[in-house]
C-alpha cells in the first residue's frame, strides 16, 4: 500500500531528487523565502491583514462583508483544526525526512537537516490552509498569485531537503479537506441569518 500511495513506485524519491538537484545559490535564497512566508507562525500577521482587508472592503463595499467574515472565521478555525490534526499525525506516522531516508551524501541540505515527521508537510499545508480559506473573495489575479505561492512553498520544502513530494502533497490535500469541510459548517451556520436577513 505504501509502495502505490506513498512511494509511487520510485517516483516519489526521483522527484525528490529532479528537484533537489537544481541549485544555485539565488534558487537557495528563494526557496528558503518560500518556506519563511509559509511557516505557520505567520498566522497571526496574514489573518490581520485579512481582517484589515475586509475592514477596508466593508466599508467601500458592503454586500462583501459577509463574505469576509466568513472566510475569516473559516481561516481562523481552518487554522486550529489543521494544527490539531498535524500534532496527531506527525508522529503518529512518522515518516522519515530525506537527510534520514536517502543515502548520506545523495541530496542537498539548505537550512537545519530535520529528519522525522516528514508527513505531511506542515509548510505547504499551512500555504494551502491560507490560500483555500482566502479563495472566496480573491480576485483572479489574487487567485493566480495564490497559486503560484503554495506552489513555491510546496516546491521550497523539496529544495530545501526537508520533504520528499509525497508530503508536500499530503500536506496540501489534508489542509483543502479540512477547509472544504470547516467551510461547509460555516456556511450552514450563516445560513439562518441570511435567510432572516431577506
Amino acid at each position: 500500500m505504501r509502495e502505490f500511495l506513498y512511494d509511487w513506485g520510485g517516483f516519489n524519491v526521483w522527484l525528490f531528487h529532479a528537484i533537489n538537484n537544481l541549485r544555485s545559490a539565488y534558487l537557495d535564497q528563494f526557496m528558503l523565502l518560500g518556506t519563511a512566508l509559509g511557516d505557520h507562525t505567520l498566522f497571526p500577521f496574514y489573518i490581520a491583514i485579512s481582517a484589515l482587508v475586509a475592514a477596508v472592503t466593508a466599508s467601500q463595499r458592503g454586500d462583501k462583508s459577509r463574505r469576509w467574515l466568513s472566510v475569516l472565521a473559516v481561516f481562523g478555525f481552518a487554522y486550529l483544526l489543521d494544527g490539531q490534526l498535524l500534532v496527531i499525525l506527525k508522529p503518529l506516522l512518522d515518516f522519515p525526512r530525506p537527510p534520514l531516508a536517502l543515502p548520506p551524501g545523495s541530496m542537498h541540505i539548505v537550512g537545519v537537516a530535520e529528519y522525522h515527521h516528514s508527513l505531511p508537510s506542515g509548510h505547504s499545508s499551512f500555504a494551502m490552509l491560507l490560500i483555500a480559506s482566502l479563495w472566496p473573495v480573491l480576485s483572479w489575479r489574487m487567485r493566480a498569485a495564490g497559486i503560484f505561492f503554495v506552489f513555491w512553498v510546496g516546491i521550497s520544502r523539496i529544495s530545501l531537503g526537508a520533504h520528499f513530494p509525497a508530503d508536500v502533497l499530503a500536506g496540501f490535500l489534508s489542509s483543502l479537506a479540512v477547509v472544504l469541510i470547516v467551510s461547509a459548517i460555516v456556511q450552514r451556520l450563516m445560513r439562518p441569518s441570511l435567510k432572516r436577513n431577506n
